[in-house]
C-alpha cells in the first residue's frame, strides 16, 4: 500500500512539473513571438536576423523565401509590419518544436500604400540551444472575416 501511494504521489508530481514546464515554453514563445512583431514594426533586421533560423522559410500573399530575403525585404522597407493587432494566440509544443497560432489584422506599408488585412498567422520555433529559433512564418489571408 505504501509503494502504490508512494508511486502514485511521485506520478502527480512529474505530470504536475510537466505540465508547469510546458506552460512556461509556451509563455516563452509567445513572449518571443510579440517581441519579433515588435522588431518587425521598428525594422529592427539586426535583431530578427538572429531570431530567423538560416533555413527558415516566410510564405507570404505575394510568395515565399528564405531568411535572407525577407531580412532584406525588411531592411529596405519593401515590407513594413506597422502594427500587428493580436486577436487570438495559441501554442502547441511538440518535443523540440513550437508551433504558434496568431490570428492578427496587420497594417503593414506594401511599395509604399498602406494596407489593412486580417490574417491567421503560422510560427514554428524550434528549440536549439542557443535558444528559440524561428523556422517558418507563414500568412494566410482570411476572407470574409471582420477585422475585430
Amino acid at each position: 500500500m505504501k509503494n502504490t501511494t508512494f508511486s502514485l504521489v511521485v506520478f502527480l508530481l512529474s505530470v504536475s512539473l510537466s505540465f508547469a514546464q510546458n506552460t512556461a515554453e509556451k509563455q516563452e514563445v509567445i513572449s518571443l513571438s510579440k517581441t519579433k512583431w515588435q522588431w518587425m514594426a521598428d525594422k529592427e533586421a539586426d535583431k530578427l536576423a538572429e531570431l530567423f533560423d538560416d533555413q527558415s522559410v516566410f510564405v507570404h500573399m505575394g510568395g515565399s523565401w528564405g531568411k535572407a530575403q525577407e531580412i532584406n525585404i525588411i531592411r529596405s522597407g519593401g515590407i513594413w509590419y506597422k502594427k500587428a493587432d493580436i486577436h487570438e494566440v495559441s501554442v502547441e509544443i511538440i518535443e523540440n518544436t513550437a508551433i504558434l497560432l496568431n490570428r492578427i489584422t496587420l497594417v503593414a506599408e506594401v511599395g509604399g500604400n498602406e494596407v489593412t488585412n486580417p490574417f491567421e498567422v503560422t510560427e514554428v520555433y524550434i528549440k536549439k540551444a542557443e535558444g528559440w529559433k524561428l523556422g517558418s512564418l507563414s500568412f494566410t489571408r482570411l476572407i470574409g472575416t471582420a477585422d475585430r
